[in-house]
């Protein structure tokens, strides 16, 4: 499946004033992730089609400022450019790759972490949720920029240039931020981040869980009391908001912890699987092999070289 929105035109000339601040923060960083003065900012650049970083991302709102990228999450294929917006609201098993981006015209993006605290500030000033209690909204989705968000955004950027009005002006920015993306298409998925007792709350604070247990056997029974559901509401809910089961989640934070320990610590693929809690090294390499594409031996061997 793959979900494509609109673009606007005005947000789209608002990008090309973003994109020459950010380009004129990063030009000289080269490729990668690059931290700003303002804590919960980051910028991205590539100068070329990238392959799939896989990584468990915390609740976020990334707007694609040049270029294209494509992100995945479970089956579902999301795809979004210029003056289009992604946000992740609950922490979720993703792989995310540029798709659009040349030497002379680098994928430039803009990733801003969200704070449930200060979103849940926000929220408490304006109009109360429209939404039903028993609703569940995906913890991921793609959507249009307008052009006040996007102003937003460059005003944010532009503090980069005086840093001693970073620790005054920013918060106030942020909160714009969060404001707009309160207005927005998207409304009800945003709000349901820091909204106590919302379903998507609920299953956050079951993968919350899961991420501190994931080594270990868990019964889907016991998450759900976890999230004062019945079993079958609770499974219902929890693939709503993430795509995927339980037990696909867990496997998905297992395989990627296990990568992280062959590459970052010289783990063996059998020492792996079991640290992550495998107790099966042959349908370890199954399972690894069906969601990075290739053996573990064999993808640890091309990560080392790229």
């Amino acid at each position: 499946m793959v979900i494509e929105t609109l673009k606007h035109g005005p947000a789209i000339s608002a990008c090309q004033e973003l994109a020459a601040v950010v380009t004129r923060h990063t030009n000289e960083k080269g490729n990668g992730v690059h931290q700003t003065a303002i804590s919960q900012l980051e910028f991205m650049r590539e100068s070329a089609v990238s392959t799939a970083i896989y990584s468990v991302s915390e609740p976020l709102l990334a707007i694609v400022i040049q270029g294209k990228k494509e992100a995945l999450l479970g089956e579902e294929t999301y795809q979004y450019g210029v003056a289009q917006y992604l946000v992740v609201s609950v922490d979720l098993p993703l792989s995310g790759f540029v798709v659009e981006a040349t030497p002379d015209t680098p994928y430039l993006g803009l990733k801003l972490n969200l704070d449930s605290v200060q979103l849940c500030d926000v929220i408490a000033h304006i109009r109360p949720s429209t939404g039903k209690q028993d609703t569940s909204v995906r913890g991921l989705f793609v959507s249009d920029a307008d052009a006040a968000l996007i102003d937003c955004t460059i005003r944010l950027t532009h503090l980069l240039d005086t840093p001693q009005d970073i620790p005054f002006l920013a918060p106030m920015i942020i909160r714009e931020i969060y404001y707009r993306l309160l207005l927005g298409e998207q409304s009800e998925a945003v709000r349901q981040i820091a909204t106590s007792g919302s379903n998507m709350q609920r299953v956050a604070a079951v993968i919350r869980l899961i991420q501190a247990h994931f080594t270990q056997s868990l019964r889907v029974e016991d998450l759900a009391e976890h999230a004062n559901m019945s079993p079958s509401s609770f499974h219902r809910h929890f693939k709503e908001v993430t795509s995927m089961s339980p037990l696909q989640y867990q496997k998905q934070l297992r395989l990627l912890e296990a990568r992280r320990l062959m590459l970052a610590e010289s783990a063996n693929a059998t020492n792996a699987a079991y640290q992550v809690g495998y107790e099966s090294p042959s349908q370890f390499s199954r399972e690894y092999s069906r969601m990075f594409g290739v053996p573990p031996i064999k993808d640890i061997a091309r990560l080392r070289i790229t």
